[in-house]
């Protein structure tokens, strides 16, 4: 199963982003949405955005997210999947 999750852009270089993830700045690749701007959501899939998304669709994301952590325990959540365990670190780290 693939997950894109939604960021937020806080600035632009090129076709490089910095955008926040729950909290936490990461750099993408946002050659892929070449409509992408600072304020706007994206949503992110192995370090591309891969589409813009608008704010209610994106938070309404994120809040289902974190009803799932809530709701499913690191283990329910990865061996439900035939994965073979979480990486090393926390849920909170990916």
């Amino acid at each position: 199963m693939c997950l894109a999750v939604p960021a937020k852009i806080k600035s632009i270089d090129g076709f490089e982003a910095e955008v926040e993830i729950g909290g936490v700045s990461r750099t993408v690749n946002i050659m892929l949405t070449p409509d992408a701007e600072v304020g706007k959501y994206v949503y992110v899939h192995t370090g591309f955005a891969i589409s813009v998304v608008d704010e209610e669709e994106a938070l309404e994301s994120l809040r289902l997210l974190q009803e799932l952590g809530e709701t499913y325990s690191v283990d329910e959540l990865y061996y439900s999947t035939g994965d073979m365990g979480p990486p090393s670190g926390s849920l909170a780290d990916l």
